[in-house]
């Protein structure tokens, strides 16, 4: 048998052709990295295969999903189910914000979240907020065509911000489709406390059910801002704008009334304002006092509440306004020109008119360079007196002259006392003869009278003087502390305030100086005790004005004791009663014109007197 030998040629051939195999298959494999396993190859494959089916599954399931969640939000508020399909649906907050005022706006309901007025501090130095913790709502009522009753304060706005000239812009849209929407719309300019508001409609004129009025519900409760809660609700209210000019307040309770350009809730030193370019046809307003117990401290002031029926015009809604969240400065508000002044209670009439064109600008003036607001109101307060000086001087010698007569009137009444009517005729003949009367010392008092009104209501209104210190004083619109006591006394409270207290004095001197020895010479019988009234004014000062402004009981003190020092230099320097006795008896011997009221005063007084005693013969 023939034995097998190896081919050598065979294999280096076989070796050759293995080689340019592998040569080909290196230089010809596809960018993608080869599988080494051609079963995790093919594993691959499949499960890519498998992926691409579950991802079209899924988003066919997500447009399901969304489908479902629109048709059941459709099912429970109809058009406007759009809306909680949005992102926004999820809650948030958009902030506007300048240098002196912060808002945060909610997506749910589209109203202002928080109000943070920036330059201001509580009386226990935490910021001033308007609004915070769910203390307001803005809310519109209204009715869709097709049946339901929605309220914008349980539905979802979407927000956008942008910037238009420097002012800052927020739209917030409670869509029904994205290009039909109910719009609030915001507009913050630099350093301002008032901004554009608007409310529109668009595309909504066949949802809205033009039969049913919508009704904007606006509600704020009062935060407690300052230390004497009693102080500050005094001076809080509602106030508005109606007719076109004509305002009123309300303190507490219900009332309504037509064509109402502004509606103002006031806490005392701050207030948030609506405005309205279109006078609203009829607003119905409540406040409610949430101060049950003036010695019980608590958060809130007041409750203010307005209801304003929205008209649709061809089925749309369309109101251009403003909204102020700020101090209640009266510089501030008079410079919009929109009667913003009013907001600030300066007192009706001839009150209002000294204060706006006398006192404002004056005190300004002072308090633009003298170091402190204590002494601009020392400083006015001399001024008043030393222009008033004339009127006191009238009334003190009109008392210098009674004082003279009083041992002849006291002559008279001995002389008549059986007989009223003749007793009253001699008192008032020598009363024309030697030129004096009772009345003319009431006149210049009487005179006084607006100036005082007017400074009462200019100190607890005047902005300027909040947390402004002055001596022992820390805050000139609150009551100044110099004792606290352990226990509360009712009308009183639980402290002892230094400047009530020298006003009071300063009270007492000045009335037993001007009306003391008069009141105990002229006492009548069955007339009330004078003296004891004499002392009811400084023990009214020293009780009620304990939890007043300081500022207010430093004006007292201060006018008060200048007073005392005009009279004693009247008294001593101007006036000589002896002078003033001759001046009367040469009065007396001249023949006096005795005018027509005079004149028919005695006539009626003689024909009263024949007319006795006619009776008296019967």
């Amino acid at each position: 048998m023939e034995e097998k030998k190896i081919d050598i040629q065979s294999i280096i051939g076989f070796i050759l052709i293995g080689g340019i195999l592998i040569w080909m298959l290196y230089n010809n494999k596809p960018e993608e990295e080869v599988q080494d396993n051609p079963k995790d190859q093919t594993e691959q494959v499949v499960e890519k295969s498998q992926q691409e089916p579950v991802q079209e599954e899924q988003a066919r399931d997500s447009v399901a999903n969304d489908s479902t969640a629109l048709v059941a939000a459709q099912k429970k508020l109809g058009a406007f189910g759009y809306s909680s399909t949005l992102s926004s649906a999820q809650g948030g907050t958009t902030t506007l914000a300048n240098d002196v005022l912060e808002l945060k706006v909610s997506n749910k309901g589209g109203y202002i979240q928080e109000a943070k007025l920036k330059n201001f501090k509580t009386y226990d130095s935490v910021p001033v907020y308007i609004i915070k913790d769910g203390n307001a709502t803005f809310n519109l009522n209204f009715n869709t065509t097709d049946g339901r009753s929605l309220n914008t304060e349980n539905l979802f706005f979407q927000p956008e911000l942008t910037e238009n000239n420097g002012s800052q812009v927020l739209s917030m849209k409670l869509k029904v489709s994205e290009n039909e929407f109910l719009e609030y719309r915001y507009s913050l300019k630099p350093g301002e406390y008032m901004m554009d508001f608007s409310i529109l409609s668009q595309g909504l004129s066949g949802v809205l059910d033009a039969s049913q009025t919508p009704n904007l519900d606006w509600q704020i409760k009062g935060y407690r801002h300052a230390k004497s809660i009693s102080y500050e609700n005094r001076y809080t209210d509602l106030v508005y704008e109606y007719g076109g000019g004509d305002d009123d307040n309300i303190r507490s309770g219900d009332d309504e009334e037509e064509n109402v350009s502004y509606i103002a809730y006031r806490q005392h030193f701050f207030t948030s304002i609506l405005l309205t370019d279109t006078p609203f046809e009829k607003v119905n307003f409540n406040v409610t006092d949430l101060v049950e117990d003036e010695d019980v401290d608590t958060v809130y002031t007041k409750n203010f509440a307005s209801t304003i029926p929205l008209e649709l015009k061809a089925g749309e809604l369309n109101y251009n306004m403003n909204w102020y969240y700020g101090p209640a400065d009266y510089k501030i508000l008079n410079d919009y020109d929109r009667n913003l002044d009013e907001v600030i209670p300066l007192g009706w009439g001839i009150f209002g008119w000294i204060n706006k064109y006398i006192f404002i600008p004056f005190f300004a003036f002072l308090s633009g360079f003298l170091p402190s607001y204590g002494l601009a109101i020392i400083a006015m307060t001399i001024v008043v007196r030393i222009v008033l000086s004339p009127v006191t001087y009238k009334s003190y010698l009109s008392q210098a002259k009674m004082k003279v007569l009083r041992p002849e009137i006291n002559e008279i009444n001995e002389k008549y006392k059986d007989n009223a009517m003749k007793k009253q005729q001699e008192t008032m003949k020598l009363y024309s003869k030697a030129g004096a009367s009772p009345m003319s010392g009431c006149l210049p008092a009487l005179m006084q009278i607006p100036v005082f009104y007017a400074l009462f209501q200019f100190f607890p209104s005047a902005f300027q003087l909040r947390q402004k210190s002055f001596l022992w004083a820390d805050d000139l619109s609150s009551y100044d502390v110099i004792a606290h006591l352990p226990f509360k006394i009712p009308f009183y409270g639980d402290h002892v305030s230094l400047f009530p207290i020298l006003a009071a004095i300063a009270i007492f001197i000045y009335m037993t100086m001007t009306t003391g020895q008069s009141m105990q010479a002229n006492q009548q019988p069955g007339m009330p005790n004078m003296k004891f009234l004499m002392y009811l004014s400084p023990l009214f000062m020293l009780i009620f004005f304990n939890n007043y402004a300081s500022g207010l009981s430093l004006y007292y003190f201060t006018s008060n004791l200048i007073t005392i020092g005009i009279m004693l230099v009247i008294k001593h320097v101007i006036i000589d009663e002896n002078k003033i006795h001759a001046k009367i008896q040469e009065n007396k011997k001249k023949p006096r014109k005795t005018n027509r009221f005079t004149r028919k005063f005695q006539e009626m007084m003689e024909q009263a007197e024949e007319q006795q005693k006619k009776q008296g013969r019967k």
